[in-house]
């Protein structure tokens, strides 16, 4: 007869938030969400601040909400919290038509994103390229 071994499951300190329906496209939003992945949160936001790009305003509501979850629902270190993952999703895309001359029509597509942030409590970043 053999025992069943329990693994234990190691449970990582994670607050996640996510922002529906952001007014970009995922093409804008993923080289944005890829260089703030592995840094603490306050570095995050003060990069994304000083960032030129208009959608920006939106990614640093959608981190400031985690962060708000993580302090009060969960009661965590803001000092020690780190971006986990960073991800954007396709949601709808709105279409719109212009007019053109000849009595033609040329499509505009709008298209809408959501963004989801994952934070986690964590004193050292496990792997390699990580960013302090």
């Amino acid at each position: 007869m053999t025992k069943k071994i329990k693994k234990e499951i190691k449970k990582e300190k994670t607050v996640k938030s996510v922002n529906n329906n952001i007014r970009s496209s995922v093409r804008k939003l993923n080289p944005i969400l890829r260089e703030i992945v592995g840094k603490k949160v306050d570095l995050a936001i003060r990069d994304l601040e000083f960032s030129e790009k208009r959608i920006t305003k939106d990614i640093r509501k959608t981190i400031s909400s985690a962060v708000a979850n993580a302090e009060n629902n969960f009661q965590y270190d803001i000092d020690k919290l780190v971006i986990k993952e960073a991800y954007c999703g396709k949601k709808i895309t709105m279409k719109r038509f212009r007019p053109r001359a000849k009595g033609r029509a040329a499509p505009i597509l709008k298209p809408y994103s959501s963004v989801t942030i994952i934070l986690s409590e964590a004193n050292k970043m496990e792997g390699h390229g990580t960013k302090s």
